[in-house]
């Protein structure tokens, strides 16, 4: 199920954009969700690059890491203002990310967060009603034009 909604402009006279999907817990369900935002995020105006590796990177975390047989995690982006908010919810609350600052260097996982930490100015995990969790990051991203 793909959302998109647009809020009436907010007191500070922008508009607060919203996009949601649910997508299975597979690799390539990850590169649906990346490709899915990446597009939306064309559609608004916001600068790619980086947002598309974190949304790379936390929708490979909740497929490998948050995967639970038989149910989906849902990426959704929010743009208030000049923040990106990108956040993936799975069902795996009890296996929270973390941050491995130095993998070994001949390790091919555990640097996905170590990418979200370089290109977000923010990022975390709300814990959600059970089973659920959520891992968030939040970048600034003036838009490059207006839809």
């Amino acid at each position: 199920m793909n959302q998109e909604t647009a809020a009436p402009d907010t007191q500070l006279g922008s508009p607060i954009r919203n996009f949601s999907v649910l997508l299975s817990p597979t690799p390539r369900g990850a590169r649906l969700g990346r490709l899915l935002a990446t597009e939306q995020l064309r559609t608004w105006g916001i600068p790619l690059e980086a947002a598309s590796h974190v949304v790379a990177e936390l929708a490979a975390n909740a497929a490998t890491h948050g995967r639970t047989s038989g149910r989906d995690f849902r990426l959704t982006l929010y743009v208030v203002g000049d923040t990106l908010r990108i956040e993936v919810t799975d069902t795996r609350g009890d296996h929270l990310p973390v941050l491995n600052p130095l993998p070994p260097s001949e390790q091919e996982d555990g640097r996905g967060l170590l990418l979200v930490e370089a290109l977000a100015d923010r990022w975390g995990v709300t814990p959600g009603p059970p089973p659920r969790k959520t891992v968030w990051a939040e970048l600034s991203a003036r838009p490059t034009h207006h839809p």
